[in-house]
């Protein structure tokens, strides 16, 4: 039997990778699981209570775009937190998480071809491997731009060469970062925004940690579009309530653009979705409207910050995230540090190498380890000066 080429040079995922790499030793210590960005804070008391309240939804199908009422939420949301107005029924549609909308964007709206070529698709390198996936399935060239120190840990995009923007068709962003923490600033946005009019090529917009930061907000890039007056079908925004509101499994998520855009991926839905069952979406709205209890879950991880700071003030290279919940820790090797922090301490934390692109030497995620802050406070500062010790002492 035969199977589809366009996937066999797929590298394994990060963590079955990461199984390979640690399970056939012993860890060191009592296990401390650093790696996966799953929050572990309270959801909203009151979440399984609208669940059970609107459980005769379970009987019916649900709307494959959301129910009016999720949408409306989800719009309102969007113009509490951007200062944008969007119309619930035109622009707005409700998403089984994001992960399903980043891969469906592309399906829907890249072009077969870019100026008669082969599209490309912009990557940040390191990325959500997602991004990855849907430019191979459209049959795009995914071309990754590293972002590293020296670009503020966001992708140059604007330093690409012509003959690459000529060809690109979408740009993905990750903003606030991850794994980095770093977040794209108004001039950022600008600068992206004005070379995707200039180059013909639509932006996806991955805000996802945009609800988890230090001190001030991250601007967002339909913010700035706004101010701009940029041509709307060029930005789509995508969001969840995963780490926003710690309801991974509930999947919750949002894809935000013109009419346009939302009109071709609701078609495409259509024929390939999987929305929420009704009680979840019932749920999904009260949630989205709530704004309580998200200042609740980011002092938390503020709290989580300062932690992770007086652990590693001493560490040359330490980068403090502005936003997001991970450390990027500056090591000799990514894949030889894993190992060696899990044979001599039971501590699971990610290689960078395996969330980014590259030959040896080339892969600006091979010197670096991911570390996730989602662990009970006692429990994360155990771990990280854990890491610290076995690392940098």
């Amino acid at each position: 039997m035969n199977f589809p080429e366009r996937f066999s040079n797929l590298p394994a995922y990060a963590f079955p990778r990461l199984r390979a790499l640690l399970d056939h030793h012993q860890p060191g210590g009592e296990i401390i699981h650093m790696t996966i960005g799953a929050p572990t804070h309270d959801f909203p008391s009151w979440v399984t209570d609208v669940v059970m309240r609107n459980a005769a939804g379970f009987q019916g199908y649900p709307p494959n775009e959301g129910s009016p009422e999720l949408r409306e939420s989800i719009a309102d949301w969007i113009g509490r937190r951007y200062g944008v107005t969007m119309d619930p029924e035109a622009n707005v549609m409700a998403l089984n998480g994001t992960r399903e909308g980043l891969y469906n964007a592309a399906m829907a709206l890249c072009p077969e071809q870019k100026n008669g070529q082969q599209p490309i698709i912009l990557c940040p390198n390191p990325f959500y491997q997602v991004y990855m996936v849907a430019s191979i399935s459209v049959g795009a060239q995914p071309y990754f731009v590293s972002a590293t120190a020296a670009t503020g840990h966001l992708p140059d995009y604007a330093s690409l060469p012509e003959d690459v923007l000529n060809r690109t068709a979408v740009a993905y962003i990750c903003s606030p970062a991850n794994p980095q923490g770093a977040v794209a600033s108004r001039d950022y946005w600008a600068t992206l925004i004005s070379l995707a009019e200039k180059y013909d090529f639509r932006i996806f917009a991955d805000e996802c940690y945009s609800e988890i930061y230090r001190d001030k907000a991250p601007v967002g890039i339909l913010t700035v579009a706004q101010e701009l007056d940029a041509d709307p079908e060029r930005i789509t925004l995508f969001n969840s309530l995963s780490k926003r509101s710690n309801l991974a499994g509930l999947r919750s998520g949002l894809i935000a653009g013109g009419a346009e855009t939302i009109k071709h991926v609701k078609k495409l839905r259509t024929y390939a979705g999987a929305p929420l069952p009704l009680p979840l979406q019932a749920a999904a709205a009260k949630v989205w409207a709530d704004e309580e209890h998200v200042r609740e879950n980011r002092a938390q991880y503020q709290e989580k910050y300062a932690i992770a700071d007086e652990i590693f003030a001493d560490v040359q290279g330490y980068m403090s995230p502005k936003a997001g919940f991970f450390l990027w820790l500056p090591v000799d090797s990514g894949e030889e540090t894993a190992l060696k922090v899990w044979k001599e301490t039971g501590v699971r934390v990610l290689p960078g190498a395996y969330l980014s692109q590259g030959d040896p030497g080339q892969n600006p995620g091979e010197s670096f380890i991911r570390v996730a802050l989602v662990a009970p406070k006692a429990e994360l500062q155990r771990g990280l000066t854990t890491l610290r010790d076995c690392i940098y002492t």
